[in-house]
């Protein structure tokens, strides 16, 4: 038999206070997969960390985490949870990461865009977003790749005015992330929400990752649904 994600909610919600599934509905009319948000080859994990904390703060559902040379672990005292609400893609079993990741998002329908103060680019305040794209940040040292670069269908910069070249990593991420999103929410001919089954099924997901015994609790809500067949 099956049970529909929405009697799973339901049922789930039980066991938890209105107040806390009031505040995951709320979260969720804020998230998207509109814009995603791809590490690559990120070597200090408290940056990679940093930029995973603020896709939450600013409903971005997606980070992408490319490791060709540099593992990443999550910081605990830096990404304070977050990772728990976002959804975390890494590319680590190929030879080359980088044209794996490029090629699941562009497969996906994600414009490719590389940040980067070297390339004749977008401004972050003119860039086009009616497409969905997943916006990709290089090393702290080297910036993007040459795979990206010969893969991106294009490039976007933050202006500066000072004598230091390019921003710390989690900087940038967060000041694209911001404008973004703002651009992005003030659009009214964009689809950039969830749909409502795409909410459901976070919400179900979200809602296990709250209650310790969730598994078990679905599990004898099922039984007992078997049984009254």
């Amino acid at each position: 038999m099956t049970v529909s994600t929405i009697e799973l909610i339901e049922h789930l919600s039980e066991f938890m206070t209105e107040n806390r599934v009031q505040k995951f509905r709320d979260v969720l009319e804020w998230r998207t997969r509109h814009i995603s948000v791809v590490l690559e080859d990120i070597y200090q994990p408290q940056n990679a960390s940093a930029v995973v904390r603020t896709a939450d703060c600013f409903g971005i559902q997606d980070v992408h985490v490319i490791e060709n040379k540099n593992k990443y672990k999550v910081n605990p005292h830096v990404v304070l949870g977050a990772a728990d609400w976002i959804d975390l893609h890494k590319y680590n079993q190929e030879e080359n990461n980088t044209l794996t990741c490029l090629k699941h998002l562009k497969n996906k329908g994600y414009k490719i865009i590389a940040t980067t103060p070297h390339t004749d680019s977008y401004e972050i305040s003119n860039l086009p977003i009616h497409e969905k794209f997943a916006l990709i940040f290089g090393t702290e040292k080297l910036g993007i790749s040459d795979d990206v670069k010969n893969n991106a269908d294009g490039f976007v910069k933050i202006n500066m005015h000072g004598f230091t070249e390019s921003f710390n990593i989690s900087v940038s991420a967060a000041l694209s992330m911001y404008e973004l999103t703002r651009r992005l929410h003030a659009e009214n001919q964009i689809q950039w929400q969830f749909t409502e089954e795409e909410k459901n099924e976070l919400l179900l997901k979200w809602m296990k990752k709250s209650l310790v015994s969730s598994d078990l609790i679905l599990k004898a809500y099922k039984l007992k649904k078997e049984a009254n067949m």
